[in-house]
């Protein structure tokens, strides 16, 4: 355990125990405060009993770096789950605060790699995690009843702490999720994607992305026919690129995009690039990605940014033209954000995506 591991469980114990011998003796009905080491597997065994329904609140800090290069932090390296079984779930931020799903023990883990099932099997080799450098520290709090009593109690008793902070914080102005939509369970739930950042023409809504440090992914289920005529158009307004180098490299695949996923599992995405040129392909650079994942620049540098575009693309011709032999259907759309290598920012807008075929017309967005 390294010096800042180490100070931080012996403040939040000396914490805890003040605050439980005071104020908190009947809102805190257990506690946790542990390092999770970032080349320990999964899954770590908090001790923290909880029964279906309880309260229970995460505050984290602290990375984790694989191969001397990759670092991550929370929300995208802390994941969580009740039970050997349960479901498995990362917070949207650094702090979280959410009701068990079922009974059981807390169990916390870092990740390096995919999940694979959702209760928390790996996708990719263990091994990933030998020579993981650095750890997330972690403050696992079980309320009686509701935790904001808990958490205004707490954040006084602490001097206005920062993770508490932002966790009141976080609770008291929720992001609005985009009707419709979800996010794809193995990267986890995210506050990067809001409804209601503005609207398209016509009063038809918009899709806000903003994005630090994190990567998610937002889908909504659709079939639609992927025909010699298939269109796919819509308007973006994008702010600010999170990377000002070629995004076709491992290190430096950070970009904001809207993909289609097709019925044999593979999707192709569309991105502004901050350097490759207009209709450059390439397969996704992330392993794990690569034999499914297809990427097409639509626009490259940095004129047009902060004003709305209209794109409009031949789904099929573009799918022969980057990846192969098309398939039949359109089974998804997704809105794609990733900050994660170089952990820079983007800022985006999404309004009017439609498909279109033989007269049929979608309005997905």
């Amino acid at each position: 355990m390294d010096e800042a591991s180490a100070d931080f469980r012996a403040r939040w114990e000396r914490e805890l125990a003040r605050f439980r011998a005071g104020p908190g003796a009947a809102l805190l009905a257990d506690a946790r405060v542990l390092t999770l080491p970032g080349d320990a597997p999964p899954w770590i065994d908090t001790g923290l009993a909880l029964e279906a329904g309880d309260a229970v609140t995460i505050l984290a800090r602290g990375r984790v770096v694989a191969g001397g290069v990759i670092e991550t932090g929370p929300p995208y390296a802390l994941w969580a789950k009740v039970g050997d079984a349960g479901t498995i779930w990362r917070g949207t931020q650094a702090t979280q605060t959410r009701d068990a799903p079922n009974g059981g023990t807390l169990r916390l883990a870092t990740l390096q790699g995919e999940w694979g099932t959702r209760d928390g099997r790996l996708a990719t080799p263990v091994e990933a995690y030998a020579g993981v450098r650095g750890a997330i520290d972690a403050v696992c709090l079980r309320w009686r009843g509701d935790a904001s009593e808990g958490l205004a109690v707490l954040e006084a008793a602490l001097h206005d702490d920062a993770l508490v902070v932002a966790e009141s914080a976080r609770r008291a102005h929720p992001v609005p999720r985009p009707p419709g939509w979800q996010y794809l369970w193995f990267l986890g739930d995210s506050d990067i994607f809001a409804a209601g950042h503005g609207r398209g023409r016509d009063g038809r809504p918009s899709i806000g992305a903003c994005f630090r440090d994190d990567v998610a992914i937002l889908q909504k289920p659709v079939d639609f026919p992927l025909g010699a005529d298939t269109t796919l158009s819509w308007r973006w307004r994008v702010a600010e690129l999170p990377s000002a180098k070629p995004e076709n490299e491992l290190l430096q695949h950070d970009y904001v995009s809207l993909a289609l996923e097709f019925e044999n599992g593979r999707d192709l995405t569309w991105h502004w690039s901050a350097s490759l040129p207009a209709e450059t392909g390439y397969a996704c650079p992330i392993p794990s990605w690569t034999p499914r994942e297809t990427h097409v620049v639509v626009r490259s540098g940095r004129d047009g940014l902060g004003s709305w575009c209209a794109e409009r693309r031949r789904v099929r011709d573009d799918y022969a033209r980057f990846v192969g032999e098309p398939p039949s259907r359109i089974v998804a759309a997704w809105l794609i954000a990733v900050a994660l290598f170089q952990h820079g920012s983007g800022a985006a807008e999404f309004a009017e995506i439609t498909l279109e075929s033989n007269g049929r017309r979608l309005d997905v967005l």
